[in-house]
């Protein structure tokens, strides 16, 4: 069965987006293409006419630091390309360095082949609560960038863009883009270029575990992230962010829980509060072929004790 007849390699955002509009429903942005492959052989999703492959676009698959200046004075960011893979997150000393959540949460994404081309662009964008890179942005409070693309008409041939319209790009949170399971709200004008996330402070660590069966067999039963931020006392926390999926139809922030964790001095008391908040605000569901509510009502408790004493830990050992 062929499941598209044209393929094309844009090496600009701006053909990316073209070509998308010339094919319309037709076509789908493509990078590792694990997922939407695999959609198309199990019948999940139709054939297409055209592939359009973003892995050529400049800039796409790098990761750097930058610093960029606001009202509020200079921000340092850590930049990661939506074609960037799991493995270059994996091995990346920026990374390493500074978002120990995510390097943790794309480790265990399937195997080594998949790693190696599976983007974190196309994690996010299909959208599953419960997608492990997606948990460790989300924890490490990250933004994406949203390249929108205006105006323009007509095609030149051959797939090739006849006018180009207009480019713009805007930062915005990460939650923003979700709409549902598996549904992501970017039109058909827009494509998710980038990622960034503040360079870590000092007394600051993150970390990501999840409950899974054999890896690279499925999506986890649960998975929990959290970044956590110490005072001078190295004994309060004064910024939380503890992310969860699937605990909802998107991808999921302890909101309660964060604020339970920097109203007082860490203690045990306050952690097993902190735990019956999340599992409180959770919205649990059974799957019939992962797990049951009430085990993953149970896994909150086991991952967030997990995840913060190795996040705090590493806080401490920063400072």
């Amino acid at each position: 069965m062929t499941y598209w007849q044209h393929y094309h390699t844009p090496t600009t955002v701006t053909d990316a987006l073209s070509l998308l509009r010339q094919y319309g429903d037709d076509a789908k942005l493509i990078a590792g293409g694990t997922d939407l492959i695999i959609d198309m052989q199990n019948g999940a999703h139709a054939p297409v006419t055209a592939l359009v492959d973003v892995t050529q676009i400049d800039g796409l698959a790098t990761i750097h630091t930058e610093t960029d200046e606001g009202a509020d004075g200079d921000a340092a960011w850590v930049v990661l390309g939506a074609a960037v893979t799991h493995t270059q997150i994996e091995r990346s000393p920026i990374i390493q360095e500074h978002g120990a959540a995510l390097v943790e949460s794309c480790s265990v994404v399937g195997g080594p082949q998949v790693r190696n081309v599976a983007t974190i662009g196309g994690n996010v964008a299909h959208a599953l609560p419960a997608a492990d890179g997606t948990i460790g942005l989300l924890a490490l409070d990250a933004q994406v960038q949203v390249c929108t693309l205006t105006g323009g008409t007509g095609s030149g041939g051959n797939g090739s863009p006849a006018s180009e319209g207009s480019l713009t790009s805007t930062w915005q949170p990460l939650l923003s883009i979700f709409s549902g399971p598996g549904r992501n709200n970017l039109g058909g004008n827009q494509l998710l270029s980038a990622f960034r996330f503040r360079q870590r402070q000092p007394r600051q660590g993150s970390a990501f575990d999840r409950i899974m069966r054999p890896q690279g067999i499925a999506l986890p039963m649960l998975g929990l992230a959290a970044n956590v931020t110490l005072d001078e006392s190295l004994n309060r926390i004064s910024a939380a962010t503890i992310a969860i999926g699937p605990a909802g139809p998107i991808p999921f922030r302890a909101a309660s829980a964060e604020a339970l964790l920097t109203s007082a001095p860490f203690s045990d008391d306050l952690l097993t509060e902190a735990i019956i908040a999340a599992q409180q605000q959770a919205q649990l569901r059974t799957s019939r072929h992962r797990a049951s509510r009430e085990y993953r009502h149970e896994m909150i408790a086991v991952l967030m004790r997990r995840v913060l004493i190795r996040a705090l830990a590493r806080a401490r050992l920063e400072a």
